[in-house]
Order: structure tokens, then C-alpha cells, then sequence
């Protein structure tokens, strides 16, 4: 199981449930939920990938979602667990608004999770194509906590004098230093993306977040 967990800010606690906390999306019923809704598993074939998202949009928030890849091998098939504002993949970082980085700070957003085939530039900028005979393949979730502010909900969890959203630890929670080295770990063993290395995307320079340390 790869734990991921989004960092953001939050104000309301609620246990795993996707039955209440998601809706699927897409994929013509390829995605499941599954164990009373603690579970969710989405496939893909060669005809269809599938997705889901949260069914309310968030301005802050702690989202916590155990996520179990596709097994073996899955050259070409591209994972998901992300957040998305007016339909725009947003990747987490650090607010760097002071060297002109934008930083969704007020807009409502989604949590987006998908399966799908991307074996046109996943995979070595495409050289290397799926293996249609090992579909379906096949990832899943599990756990999904939500810990935030939905947008338009009328509560104060922007505020100051919001007891409840103050007294939220985890709202100044970083990684300490072995936090960070594990981090390090995974991206050195398991990461084969990465956007401030792709020189074919940005030809005028890479984007000014990526000249700074992502610790």
C-alpha cells in the first residue's frame, strides 16, 4: 500500500465512506466500490479507463487515501490521486506565491482519481506500448478520510475566531527530517515523472518552482 496524504488545512472529521464522500465518474462500470464502502477499485481495458472524484468541492483540507497500484507490469497505465480546480490538474507544493508561482489558496476544489492508458508519452515518451493481454489491470483504494472545508457550506473555516479550525494540529504539520528522507526514497526508487524534468514541455525554461528546494 502507498499511503498518500494531501496537506492542506481542514475544519470537519468523517470516518471512510465512498459511498458518501465519492461519486464515480466515468468508465461505463469499471469502477466498484466495494467493502461497504471503505474500498473503491477502478480498471482498465483496452476499450476504457474509469475515475471517480469527491462528491464536494473543498477550499481546505486533509485528504488521506491508502492507494495500491497496478501489480505487475503496467508499463503505459497512469494512476491518479489529485485535485482539480475548474477541470485543471493542480500538483502539490509549497506556496510560493512571493517568486510568482500561482497557488490555489481560494478556489473550491475536487479530489480526482482516475485509471487510464497513456502509453503515448508515459513510457519512455511513448518507445514503450501497454501489454493489452495482461488486462484488465486493475487499482485500488481504500480508506478515504476527508478532514475539510466544503466550499459554500456556510461554515467559518477560514476564520480566526473558528475554534474548531484553529485547534486543527495538523494544519501547520510538516515532514520532519525522516519524513523527508523517506520522501527522498521513494522519488529516487519509484519516480519516473517528473514535470521540472521535462525539458520537451517547457522549451523556455523550467518553471520558477523548480529552482527551488521542494523541502
Amino acid at each position: 500500500m502507498l499511503l498518500l496524504s494531501i496537506f492542506l488545512a481542514s475544519l470537519m472529521t468523517s470516518s471512510a465512506d465512498f459511498y458518501r464522500d465519492a461519486e464515480i465518474t466515468w468508465g461505463d462500470g469499471r469502477a466498484k466500490i466495494l467493502e461497504g464502502g471503505r474500498a473503491l477499485t477502478l480498471s482498465l481495458d483496452q476499450y476504457s479507463g474509469s475515475g471517480f472524484q469527491s462528491k464536494n468541492e473543498y477550499l481546505f483540507g486533509r485528504f488521506d487515501l491508502q492507494l495500491k497500484l497496478v501489480p505487475g507490469n503496467s508499463a503505459g497505465t497512469v494512476t491518479t490521486f489529485l485535485f482539480m480546480v475548474d477541470n485543471i490538474p493542480i500538483r502539490v507544493y509549497n506556496n510560493q506565491e512571493s517568486i510568482g508561482t500561482p497557488f490555489p489558496k481560494s478556489q473550491p476544489m475536487r479530489v480526482h482519481c482516475s485509471l487510464w492508458n497513456a502509453d503515448d508519452w508515459a513510457t519512455q515518451g511513448g518507445r514503450v506500448k501497454t501489454d493489452w493481454t495482461k488486462a484488465p489491470f486493475v487499482a485500488s483504494y481504500r480508506n478515504f478520510n476527508i478532514n475539510g472545508c466544503v466550499a459554500g457550506s456556510g461554515s467559518s473555516c477560514g476564520s480566526k475566531s473558528a475554534d474548531s479550525f484553529n485547534t486543527e494540529a495538523w494544519r501547520t504539520q510538516d515532514l520532519d527530517a525522516n519524513g523527508r528522507n523517506r520522501l527522498r526514497w521513494v522519488q529516487q526508487k519509484h519516480m519516473v515523472y517528473n514535470y521540472c524534468a521535462d525539458s520537451n514541455r517547457f522549451h523556455q525554461g523550467i518553471p520558477a518552482e523548480c529552482k527551488r528546494s521542494r523541502f
